[in-house]
């Protein structure tokens, strides 16, 4: 297997960790102030789901490009940065800016992204997308809660 495909693919959610685990601020007054659903998972959570996330994401990603026909690698990278883009514009869009409605509806996006990223692995690695379908479940969680979030603001 080359290598140079799992370190690019591993490189991304690397860097979305770190910008989103620099962006975020759970401790910040507007954090606390906001009216979350009784169904927001404990604080600890988010950091071990994540994590899982991120490495599985890496490992697919790796795979499907490691795998891939030219032409759809290249259709997978693109599709692939995409969603990274979209996966590390959440925590600044809600943390920083503190825009709710405006995270709700990236996060969206960022769900259709993943599943779009679930369906292009598939044709690739069957493997892959089964690792990438908590990603796509996850998001479209983040995305209802957000949404919860937001109508309460």
């Amino acid at each position: 297997m080359p290598a140079r495909p799992r370190l690019l693919a591993a490189a991304g959610p690397a860097a979305a960790a770190l910008i989103g685990g620099l962006s975020t601020d759970p401790d910040s007054r507007w954090f606390r102030s906001l009216d979350k659903p009784s169904w927001y998972p404990p604080p600890q959570t988010f950091g071990i789901v994540w994590t899982a996330l991120y490495a599985g994401t890496a490992w697919a990603a790796g795979e499907v490009l490691s795998h891939a026909e030219p032409a759809s690698r290249r259709s997978f990278a693109r599709a692939y940065a995409v969603n990274l883009v979209l996966n590390t514009a959440w925590t600044p869009l809600f943390f920083r800016a503190h825009r709710p409605w405006a995270a709700t509806v990236e996060c969206a996006a960022l769900t259709v992204s993943t599943v779009d990223l679930v369906r292009r692995a598939a044709a690739v690695s069957s493997p892959a997308a089964a690792v990438l379908v908590p990603y796509a479940g996850w998001t479209a969680f983040a995305t209802a809660l957000s949404a919860a979030i937001a109508r309460r603001t």
